[in-house]
């Protein structure tokens, strides 16, 4: 029985995909790629020559009912963002409803994703955390913003090297500017860093430091034990 394969593939170290990601590459009819010219130098890297069709988030409507049908008709399929895990803040989703509402196998790998490594690196609680990818970004932002304020959990976010300061800013606004956040930049690549620290010490950092690569924030959870203690201290005082 043919069916879809969800393929992570690496995030900047090409050694991070694993040896059964390859096995499935090789296999397949065909490859469902975000960005072919990204894909092909990942395949020419892995030595692997497959034919692609692109999937992206402006033709992925059109295109998951031609898939499913390929791959009814008996055709392997892969599917890969330009980096990560597809469906993750990439395409993705729709193509896999489709197949489950098809009765189509989707085969999921594990594999290579931002969010893990920065939540775990973060120092924060990581056994409970909750993810938002990426923020609206206009309409609706300061709303959810405001809605997370008082999320216990640990809180992490994509955001765009372009809108780190003001999403930081943002934060400072709904949160606090002592609100503790790590934020994660070019993970796995050379130049990969972490910043600690209050949100308005991150935020004098890459204020001075301007933020280049791929990003990701982690939030500390809101402490309603400390908020507590401070409201019983504002009435002792009172």
């Amino acid at each position: 029985m043919a069916a879809l394969y969800v393929v992570p593939t690496p995030i900047g170290n090409l050694e991070d995909i694993t040896l059964r990601a390859i096995n499935v590459l090789k296999s397949v009819d065909f490859i469902l790629a975000e960005d072919t010219r990204t894909t092909s130098f990942l395949l020419r890297h892995l030595g692997i020559e497959k034919p692609m069709h692109s999937h992206h988030k402006f033709n992925e409507h059109a295109t998951v009912n031609r898939v499913a049908e390929a791959i009814a008709a008996g055709r392997d399929v892969a599917l890969v963002s330009d980096a990560g895990t597809p469906g993750i803040s990439d395409p993705g989703f729709l193509l896999v409803r489709k197949c489950v509402e098809e009765g189509i196998e989707v085969v999921t790998l594990p594999g290579a994703t931002a969010l893990i490594p920065a939540v775990v690196q973060s120092g924060f609680p990581c056994d409970r955390f909750c993810f938002e990818g990426f923020l609206p970004q206009k309409k609706g932002r300061m709303k959810r913003l405001q809605e997370l304020a008082t999320e216990t959990r640990t809180l992490v976010l994509y955001e765009s090297p372009y809108r780190v300061v003001k999403c930081l800013e943002q934060i400072a606004e709904t949160m606090g500017e002592e609100r503790r956040v790590a934020v994660v930049r070019e993970i796995t690549k050379k130049f990969e860093e972490t910043v600690r620290g209050t949100v308005a010490e991150v935020l004098a950092h890459f204020r001075e430091h301007e933020p280049k690569g791929e990003f990701v924030i982690v939030v500390a959870g809101y402490d309603t034990k400390a908020r507590n203690n401070a409201d019983d201290e504002i009435e002792d005082k009172e």
